[in-house]
């Protein structure tokens, strides 16, 4: 009697929430062409690199992790998925460590090129011209490595071009997913036992001006499906949100009033050589609207310090901009030439000593506003959907979030996962904060 081979696999993600779906897509399409998952740090038969190339820096990170997985076993198959293999495709294919090359919009055929490779033992890849037009690639997933969160991709692509940003060019233009495909992976989520969903994508805000819909009519059908008591947003471009759209996610009593609205910066010409679309009053506009319908909204941002021509007043006007919005969590980065765009041609490139001295300072600053959001629920009621265990100083907890994404625990011995939990904010721990 022939026993069953044992065909092992392990993936390792690079890069955003739309990548880190891409790679659990691809684990699901894997544990049912047989394959066990392991460990990406164990030996395995296949290695999976969901690469990212958003910086130079990302590439080379997805470089390491490919030669990794060939010297943690010579004799494995290494796939270099995503965007790296989609920028840098000649790079890669002259890569030794890479066997197969899987771009964007093609990961629904790792199967078919594991097999091909298998066959013919050379070199295998699935890549398309990304910028011609695509349809949307039907990937699913009936579960996620969270417990209680799920996030669903709902869309791809970007046509915004931002001269800093190689996005356009690795992920193509925008291509939304039917309703009909959403509306079914949800279901499926919350029957799983899933209570919060993130409708994700490359350029949310751009969901459905490829089909003739939009994002708000999606938002209120999945609002509809019974399990879902949580729907939350990934980054929002701010000309999105207009009065007609927030005064309608506000009647909406699943939506979580946590949004991240991209601002990059809060200088005017700075935002005008980095091609973004909006200026700083617009912007504010947006943030005022939220405050308007929200009575405490989380509004969290992702600033670039140090772009091309980044002068020091414009560097206090973005400081002064950033006081005056007034965020939850900012996201700081300094920037990092991409090579392929325009800002890395630009002329007065900002020294990195200087980009340091900026982006501690706006750190220092994110973590004051957060800790002042946060102050704000001291004594106050919140409801929080737990996630996860953990102890400290021999006490058991259990951690999870409030609609507005504020980490609190409670005290407790129960397994209470994916359960809600209500009480009052009353102290905190290592900058939790702890409900009585």
């Amino acid at each position: 009697m022939n026993r069953k081979i044992r065909k092992t696999a392990a993936l390792h993600n690079l890069g955003c929430k739309v990548n880190a779906y891409e790679t659990e897509a691809m684990q699901q399409m894997l544990e049912e062409a047989g394959y066990e998952i392991v460990d990406f740090n164990e030996k395995a038969d296949i290695y999976v690199v969901n690469t990212c190339s958003v910086t130079n820096m990302a590439d080379r990170k997805s470089r390491q992790m490919l030669h990794r997985a060939k010297k943690k076993n010579p004799n494995s198959i290494v796939i270099a998925a995503g965007c790296y293999a989609q920028t840098k495709t000649n790079e890669a294919r002259l890569d030794e460590s890479v066997d197969i090359l899987i771009g964007n919009n093609q990961k629904q055929n790792l199967i078919e090129a594991v097999y091909a490779y298998e066959k013919n033992k050379k070199q295998t890849e699935s890549i398309v011209n990304i910028n011609d037009k695509q349809p949307y690639e039907t990937l699913s997933v009936n579960r996620t490595a969270e417990h209680t969160r799920a996030f669903i991709k709902v869309q791809d692509g970007c046509n915004q071009f931002c001269s800093y940003c190689i996005i356009p060019y690795a992920r193509g233009r925008v291509r939304s997913r039917s309703f009909e495909e959403v509306l079914s992976e949800a279901g499926k989520l919350a029957e799983n036992g899933y209570q919060e969903l993130v409708l994700s994508g490359i350029h949310l805000s751009s969901y459905g001006i490829d089909r003739g819909e939009n994002l708000l009519h999606l938002i209120q059908e999945t609002a509809n499906i019974k399990g879902i008591e949580r729907i939350r947003l990934s980054s929002l471009e701010p000309r999105i949100v207009t009065e007609e759209f927030v005064s309608a996610i506000s009647q909406i009593g699943k939506i979580c009033p946590h949004f991240h609205l991209s601002l990059q910066s809060g200088c005017d010409e700075t935002l005008q050589r980095m091609n973004r679309k909006y200026t700083t009053a617009e912007f504010l506009q947006s943030c005022e609207l939220l405050r308007r319908y929200f009575s405490h909204p989380a509004i969290t941002t992702d600033v670039i310090v140090g772009f091309p021509g980044e002068t020091n007043q414009e560097f206090e006007k973005t400081k002064e901009f950033l006081r005056k919005v007034h965020f939850y969590e900012m996201h700081v980065f300094k920037y990092s030439k991409r090579e392929g765009t325009k800002a890395a041609s630009m002329p007065n490139q900002v020294p990195e000593q200087e980009k340091a001295v900026r982006s501690e300072q706006l750190i220092s600053l994110a973590n004051e506003m957060s800790e002042e959001f946060c102050s704000y629920y001291m004594g106050k009621e919140v409801e929080v959907l737990m996630e996860e265990p953990f102890e400290f100083e021999g006490r058991n907890y259990f951690l999870g979030h409030t609609k507005e994404y504020v980490k609190v625990a409670a005290e407790t011995k129960t397994d209470v996962t994916n359960t809600f939990v209500r009480g009052t904010v009353s102290g905190q721990i290592n900058g939790i904060y702890l409900m009585g």
